[in-house]
């Protein structure tokens, strides 16, 4: 028998990350706030827009039968591939720190690459659905598969966008598994992907600097070593209980990015192992809830839906958390519902009102 309401334990558990969130951007966006635009909460304010109109986007999506994204998933797929191309078009992409991953509309940017991990991942699972029990076939399941994960995969090295091309492989891959996939399919997506990445890194000198630098933390600390060196101090010095909500040293412009990628190391700093284990319970039992709504999905476009909106938050959070911890490389990557960023955040409770409309067709209770 069908729930009438959504998963309310899902609800809850991302209000509360974006409450933790705001929290977070009124705290650490202070002094970079007050140095860039003479508002102290120039940030909070942003966000707290980008927070209401994401809210709203969940209202929205999910009161929609999930099923209805099936039907749109291929032209939004294009428009996604549109806009991704539009960011090298002079006078409509905007180019910043040597990347072109923005469009400019007058005062407003857009980053495309947000709407982009929706879109591919109600996109794949209309396309593996359709492919059923052929998904397990070489050259009908792997070949094509890996053929549209190139594809978005060389627009995104274009700009170049490392952290989210990464966030991108592993939801398809994710869902690849939920499919029923071969594990000698995965095996040799794992290792092809191994190789690219080798090559990659290889191609370009900042990337290998990225690498030098999580092997030899104490690489040239002022120059290509300086961001994760600022952040491990920040995240080492706020022990258990951290240095109290507000009173980070770090966020006083000597960590570059306090309210977008390295906003987990001012969490660290401020609020201690205990604040960041808090965190990181909320990601894991939003995962957790989530794959449950998966499991339970009546059809199998739902299953692939909920798994990739699922894989898609975690995998981002957990590229985020490892990269600002020194447990990866370093990439630009913001951690979801906590970092600023108006189009991430509306993208991804447009995502969670999609989650939510599935969970209405389950069997979960409680």
């Amino acid at each position: 028998m069908n729930n009438i309401k959504s998963d309310k334990v899902l609800f809850y558990t991302t209000f509360a990350l974006l409450v933790f969130g705001l929290i977070m951007i009124s705290s650490a966006g202070i002094a970079y706030s007050k140095t860039r635009f003479g508002d102290s909460y120039f940030f909070f304010k942003r966000q707290l827009v980008g927070v209401s109109i994401g809210l709203i986007a969940m209202y929205f999506a999910q009161r929609i039968n999930y099923n209805f994204w099936k039907k749109i998933s291929f032209p939004f797929f294009l428009l996604s591939l549109f806009l991704l191309i539009l960011v090298f078009v002079p006078g409509v992409g905007s180019k910043i720190y040597g990347a072109s991953r923005w469009l400019q509309i007058g005062h407003l940017s857009f980053q495309p690459s947000e709407m982009l991990k929706l879109n591919l991942v109600i996109y794949l699972a209309a396309w593996i659905e359709s492919r059923g029990n052929l998904i397990k076939d070489f050259f009908e399941g792997l070949l094509p598969f890996a053929a549209i994960v190139g594809m978005i995969s060389f627009l995104l090295m274009k700009q170049p966008d490392m952290g989210t091309l990464g966030v991108i492989i592993l939801t398809a891959a994710g869902m690849f598994f939920v499919s029923g996939s071969k594990f000698s399919h995965m095996f040799l997506m794992g290792s092809a992907g191994a190789a690219a990445l080798f090559l990659l890194i290889k191609m370009e000198s900042y990337r290998m600097n990225r690498l030098l630098v999580f092997l030899h933390p104490e690489l040239d600390p002022r120059g290509i070593g300086y961001q994760i060196n600022q952040a491990l101090l920040a995240i080492g010095s706020g022990g258990i209980f951290g240095v109290g909500l507000g009173h980070s040293l770090q966020k006083f412009n000597y960590l570059p990015e306090p309210v977008g990628d390295s906003i987990f190391a001012i969490i660290g700093e401020e609020l201690g192992l205990v604040g960041c284990l808090v965190l990181l319970g909320l990601f894991t039992f939003f995962a957790l809830r989530g794959f449950k709504i998966a499991k339970n999905a009546p059809d199998s476009f739902g299953r692939l839906l909920a798994a990739g909106i699922v894989s898609w938050i975690f995998f981002q959070a957990a590229i985020n958390i490892s990269a600002i911890s020194g447990i990866i490389p370093l990439t630009g990557i913001p951690l979801p519902f906590i970092s600023y960023g108006g189009t991430s955040i509306v993208f991804l409770m447009t995502g969670v009102g999609i989650l939510l409309n599935i969970s209405k067709q389950t069997k979960i209770t409680s």
